[in-house]
C-alpha cells in the first residue's frame, strides 16, 4: 500500500484547453497497470479541446456543472454526482457552462504509447455558444 496525502496543482496545458483548466493527477500509467486519472477543474466557460481516446473515457462529476459534447452536435449537461462514458474513438469535449465552476474525475486506459488521447483543435466560440443553447442556458 502507498499513500499519497495530496498531489500538486498544475495549470492546464494551453494547447489542450481553453480559459483555466487546473490538474491534480490521482494515477499515472504504471507497467502493466494503464489506468490514468485526475482531477480536473474548470472556471466558467474554460473546456478542452476536441479529443478521442483509443480505449475511451469516464468523467465522474465531483462538482459544479459542466457540459460534455461530440462531433454530431450531441449535448449533455452534467452536474455533481452524474457519470459520463465516451466511447472508444468518440471525438468529445468537457468542460463548465459560462457561469458556473465544474470539476470531474478523468479516467482512462492507455495503451502501449501512454493515455490513448489524440488531442485535436480547440472548441470554437460558435460550437460553445451553440451547446449552451442547445440546453437553454
Amino acid at each position: 500500500m502507498e499513500h499519497v496525502p495530496s498531489t500538486s496543482t498544475a495549470k492546464a496545458p494551453a494547447e489542450r484547453f481553453t480559459g483555466d483548466v487546473y490538474l491534480n493527477p490521482i494515477q499515472t500509467p504504471t507497467d502493466p497497470a494503464r489506468l490514468a486519472a485526475a482531477l480536473v477543474r474548470f472556471t466558467p466557460g474554460a473546456r478542452t479541446n476536441w479529443h478521442s481516446h483509443t480505449n475511451g473515457q469516464t468523467l465522474y462529476i465531483t462538482d459544479g456543472v459542466g457540459l460534455v459534447g461530440t462531433r454530431d452536435g450531441s449535448v449533455v449537461r452534467v452536474s455533481a454526482g452524474e457519470t459520463v462514458q465516451c466511447p472508444p474513438g468518440e471525438e468529445h469535449w468537457h468542460g463548465a457552462t459560462d457561469s458556473t465552476l465544474m470539476a470531474h474525475i478523468a479516467m482512462v486506459v492507455g495503451d502501449s504509447d501512454g493515455d490513448g488521447a489524440t488531442w485535436l483543435e480547440p472548441v470554437t466560440t460558435d460550437e460553445y455558444a451553440h451547446a449552451l443553447t442547445t440546453l437553454g442556458h
